[in-house]
C-alpha cells in the first residue's frame, strides 16, 4: 500500500492585481509587482551558469540505455566553437540558420550558438519536411527567411524535404548519414575563436531578433514571428518573479514540447537555461508506441517540473495510474504540474 507523500509549501509570487476601469467598460488589469533587471540576452544565462556550476549537466539526450549527458562548461566550449564558424560562414540576420528537425543535443547548440553572436535561429515544423507531399510551406518559409545554414539531424530522413529546397543554396549540415555535399556537424565544432565569437556577443542588444517562429498557417502559409532578445529575457525574469521556489533548487525537466513553438522553445527551454538546471530532451510523444518512452524517461528521472498538453496528459495517466513505481518517480521531486495549448477536460483533471 502506498504511503501518501508529505506536502511540502512551494513559494509563489501572492496572487494580487491592480484593477483599473475606464469608460466603455474597459478593465485594465495590472501586475502590483514592478519587474527587475533582467540579462541583456540569453547568452549572458549560459556565461553564468558555465562559471558558476560547469561541471553540473544542462542538457542530456537518450543514447539506447544510456543517456548523453553535457554539462555547462562543456556547452559553453561547444557554442564557442560553433559560434566561430557560423562567423565564418557569414550568417546574419538576413540570412539566418533554419533548423528543420526535432529537439536534440545538436538542435540546442546550433540554435544557442547563433543567438550568442546575435544571428536569429528559425526553428522550422518537421512536419513541414516529413509529412508534406509537395512541401509548400516549407518552401515558402525558406523562401521568406532565405537561410545561410540549414541543420537537420538526419540527411537521409530528411533528404525529399532538402532536395525541394535545393535551389535555395543554403550549406546543409547534419549529424546524422550525411549526404554528399552536406557537411557533418561535427565540423562545425573543430575550432573556436573565442576573440571573435566575445566581440559578436558584446554586440548584441535587448532588441536583436534571436528566433522566427512560425504560426501554423491554418489560414494561408506560415508567418513569422520575430523573438527578441528582451522578450524572451523579461519573459524568464518575470516568471523568476511569479515562481520564487526557482531560486530554491534549480529545475529539472523531463519534455519532450518541440521547440519549433513558443511553449517548448521558450518557455520550457529558457526555463532551464535562465535558472541554471537540467533538461532531459525526451523523444517521446504522447502517440501510441511513442509515450512509451516518455515513460520510460519518467522512470528514470523525477523532474521538478513537468509541462505537458492536454493530450499528452491523457496519454500518460493510465501508466502513472497502474505502475506504483513511476507514480514515485514522477511525483518524487515535483513541485508544478502545468498545462497549456488547450483546455483540460474536467476528467483528466481530476485523475491527476
Amino acid at each position: 500500500m502506498e504511503t501518501r507523500p508529505q506536502l511540502v509549501p512551494i513559494r509563489f509570487l501572492p496572487a494580487r492585481v491592480n484593477l483599473e476601469r475606464r469608460p466603455h467598460g474597459i478593465i485594465i488589469l495590472r501586475s502590483p509587482e514592478p519587474p527587475r533587471p533582467y540579462a541583456r540576452c540569453l547568452g549572458e544565462y549560459l556565461e553564468r551558469w558555465a562559471a558558476e556550476k560547469p561541471d553540473e549537466v544542462f542538457l542530456a539526450e537518450r543514447e539506447a540505455e544510456t543517456w548523453r549527458k553535457i554539462t555547462w562548461a562543456e556547452t559553453r566550449a561547444l557554442v564557442y566553437a560553433i559560434a566561430t564558424s557560423l562567423l565564418e560562414r557569414g550568417v546574419s540576420t538576413e540570412r539566418p540558420v533554419a533548423i528543420l528537425s526535432d529537439n536534440s543535443i545538436e538542435h540546442a547548440l546550433l540554435a544557442l550558438a547563433a543567438m550568442h553572436i546575435g544571428v536569429p535561429v528559425a526553428p522550422i515544423s518537421p512536419a513541414y519536411s516529413l509529412m508534406s507531399r509537395d512541401f509548400a510551406k516549407l518552401k515558402a518559409i525558406v523562401s521568406l527567411i532565405q537561410p545561410k545554414l540549414i541543420f537537420v539531424q538526419d540527411a537521409d530522413l530528411y533528404a525529399q524535404a532538402l532536395q525541394a529546397i535545393s535551389a535555395q543554396g543554403a550549406e546543409i549540415v547534419a549529424a546524422r548519414n550525411v549526404s554528399p555535399g552536406a557537411t557533418p556537424f561535427e565540423r562545425l565544432t573543430a575550432a573556436g575563436d573565442a576573440a571573435a565569437v566575445s566581440r559578436a556577443f558584446a554586440a548584441v542588444q535587448p532588441e536583436t531578433i534571436a528566433k522566427f517562429l512560425f504560426t501554423s498557417g491554418s489560414t494561408g502559409q506560415p508567418k513569422a514571428v520575430i523573438n527578441t532578445q528582451r522578450m524572451l529575457c523579461s519573459n524568464i525574469q518575470s516568471r523568476a518573479q511569479a515562481w520564487p521556489f526557482l531560486e530554491d533548487e534549480s529545475p529539472v525537466l523531463v519534455d519532450w514540447l518541440p521547440w519549433n513553438h513558443t511553449f517548448g522553445g521558450n518557455n520550457d527551454f529558457n526555463l532551464v537555461l535562465g535558472h541554471g538546471g537540467t533538461l532531459y530532451i525526451d523523444t517521446g510523444k504522447p502517440l501510441p508506441g511513442m509515450i512509451e518512452i516518455t515513460v520510460r524517461n519518467l522512470r528514470e528521472v523525477s523532474p521538478t517540473i513537468y509541462y505537458n498538453v492536454p493530450r499528452g496528459f491523457d496519454a500518460l495517466l493510465p501508466f502513472l495510474e497502474r505502475d506504483a513505481a513511476l507514480r514515485r518517480s514522477f511525483f518524487a521531486r515535483l513541485k508544478v504540474i502545468l498545462y497549456a495549448a488547450a483546455a483540460l477536460p474536467v476528467p483528466l483533471w481530476d485523475r491527476l
